[in-house]
């Protein structure tokens, strides 16, 4: 139990029957300024209930409340104000992350629910830009966030593996293809067809036509293109393997769009008996006009489905699949519209859990403050990136801590971990200037300052203890000088349910950047490895900070190296 649950028992024994103790815990605030408390509980709402002023009824509870975990508790207006006893807060919050480890922080309202996670995406035989790293990395560290909470997470790779884009790609390999340059560089020879037809369908439209008809020969089961379009994928897979291993992401699932083909039949007589399909121009829609939405286009003229009948088809199968609790779509904010329209066609064909779906929108990976694009040939490759970023981390080590022992797995840890933090320090939202120098700073909000804190640390317990583990023992600290990073110890359940609640990462990452401030504070501060009778304490205090600090990297995806 947290200190906020402590008190709303307090108040809940008080108070009888009047409101609830779940009430009462959403009703505690934590003040903005330190002055004024570690907890604050506003009497407005129990106002209307005794009907009473709110500010008498601070008063009177102020007199009634006794409890040891509190120094004092004050009245300002209709505000109680809750200041903690520092020593046995201190000591009941260092002395449970001893006891639970990496399991400090969870919890359990998940249930056991299935979550499923729509993440990365790539197209295949394209190559894996740095425009997909966002939804990757917002998937992943989600799915280790729901985790935390008590859910099951089910990460989906749901791959372009289909639509015209094949068919222009079959195309251009059967003009100007060499089956041995694809062997030998597969997706930076098919990135090179596939650039060069739309060069040459500015000066030659009727090639469009060309890839349509070798789409519809690929929709019809013909032999040669399934042939290659099934090389393209394979080929395409070995790539994106290699770089989800490099950033430690692994699926459930790879059920790309082309898994779904059979099953859109489906989904097409269901909307019929539903009566729910409207003949507009020729097409198939799903009016909107009640949900103030265009009508989603459910079969073209020409008969062909499109994305909104394949997510149908694919939400359909997930639900009867995995009877998942939240569905979640990690997918930029540009389609925002498709996914509001999914989200209601489903609503209109009677299927309750549609209201558990939700589309996690975020902002673009910028260059030069342009939107990356593969057809143009503009594009940053996440594999480079991710090297670049990984020689620069050896070097810096190189520099500063030569003798360092398995210097390329921690450059690997730093350099990775540098490029996945950049990205999700920030919310969602926001548009992300690529910049490798940035990622890359050992000071300021960055990953490699967090994991240059937690290495710290550890070098600490070694020093004084031998090894990065740390017993507990009796402690006669007074937890004065402790007390900023104590207190942001207590806030790391609170950061993991927000993070979960509003499926935001940066919730963890700036939570742990303001623990590595506080403790870096600390560490200037106090002389920590000095025999005093304070010294168990502190030690014990800096095991607690290595804990919190390795799992909330953990929860975003990133290793914490024991030395750097």
């Amino acid at each position: 139990m947290n200190f906020k649950q402590e008190l709303a028992s307090i108040l809940h024994d008080l108070l009888g029957q009047e409101m609830t103790l779940k009430d009462l815990e959403l009703m505690l605030e934590k003040p903005k300024n330190q002055e004024h408390g570690d907890l604050a509980f506003p009497c407005f709402t129990l106002a209307k209930l005794k009907r009473k002023s709110p500010n008498l009824i601070a008063e009177e509870l102020c007199k009634k409340i006794q409890s040891p975990i509190f120094e004092k508790v004050t009245v300002v207006g209709a505000y109680l104000n809750f200041f903690l006893n520092k020593k046995t807060a201190s000591e009941k919050v260092v002395r449970d992350i001893l006891a639970q480890k990496g399991k400090y922080g969870e919890l359990t309202f998940g249930n056991g629910g299935a979550v499923t996670i729509d993440m990365s995406s790539p197209n295949i035989a394209k190559p894996f830009s740095m425009g997909h790293l966002r939804s990757t990395v917002i998937g992943n560290s989600l799915a280790l966030i729901v985790e935390k909470c008590g859910y099951k997470p089910l990460k989906i790779n749901h791959l372009g593996d289909w639509g015209t884009q094949f068919g222009k790609l079959i195309t251009a390999y059967q003009l100007w293809g060499d089956a041995d340059k694809v062997k030998a560089n597969p997706i930076k020879e098919l990135l090179s067809l596939y650039i060069k037809f739309h060069e040459e369908a500015e000066s030659n439209p009727s090639l469009e036509d060309q890839g349509r008809s070798w789409f519809k020969k690929l929709e019809d089961g013909d032999a040669q293109a399934l042939e290659l379009w099934k090389w393209f994928r394979d080929e395409s897979l070995k790539e994106f393997s290699r770089i989800y291993e490099l950033m430690n992401v692994e699926f459930d699932s790879y059920a790309g769009e082309a898994f779904y083909n059979d099953k859109m039949d489906r989904v097409v007589q269901l909307l019929e008996e539903k009566h729910l399909l409207v003949e507009s121009e020729q097409a198939q829609v799903v009016e909107l006009n009640e949900e103030q939405l265009p009508p989603c286009l459910i079969k073209k003229s020409d008969g062909a489905t499109l994305y909104a009948t394949r997510d149908l088809a694919a939400a359909l199968y997930r639900q009867e699949e995995y009877q998942f609790v939240q569905s979640l779509y990690v997918v930029g904010h540009e389609q925002s519209l498709h996914f509001k329209q999914l989200i209601a066609v489903l609503s209109k064909m009677g299927y309750d859990w549609s209201k558990q779906m939700h589309h996690i929108p975020f902002g673009m990976m910028l260059k030069d403050g342009k939107k990356m694009s593969t057809r143009k040939g503009k594009v940053v490759l996440l594999e480079e990136v991710l090297n670049e970023s990984i020689a620069m981390a050896r070097h810096n080590i190189e520099e500063k801590n030569p003798n360092l022992a398995n210097k390329d797995k921690v450059a690997k840890q730093v350099g990775v971990g540098a490029v996945i933090f950049h990205d999700l320090k920030n919310n969602r939202m926001n548009d992300i200037e690529f910049s490798l120098e940035e990622m890359l700073r050992f000071e300021g909000e960055t990953g490699p300052y967090v994991q240059y804190t937690y290495a710290r640390a550890c070098s600490i317990l070694r020093k004084a203890t031998g090894k990065t583990e740390y017993k507990a023992a009796t402690y006669t600290n007074s937890w004065e000088k402790e007390w900023k990073v104590t207190s942001l110890l207590m806030e790391f359940a609170p950061a993991v349910q927000r993070a979960c609640t509003n499926f935001d990462p940066s919730q963890v990452a700036k939570y742990i950047i303001d623990l590595a401030q506080a403790f870096n504070k600390y560490y200037a501060e106090v002389k920590i490895l000095e025999d005093s009778a304070e010294q168990q304490g502190r030690l014990a205090l800096v095991f607690a900070v290595t804990e919190v600090l390795k799992e909330g990297l953990r929860l975003l995806g990133l290793e914490a190296p024991d030395e750097m």
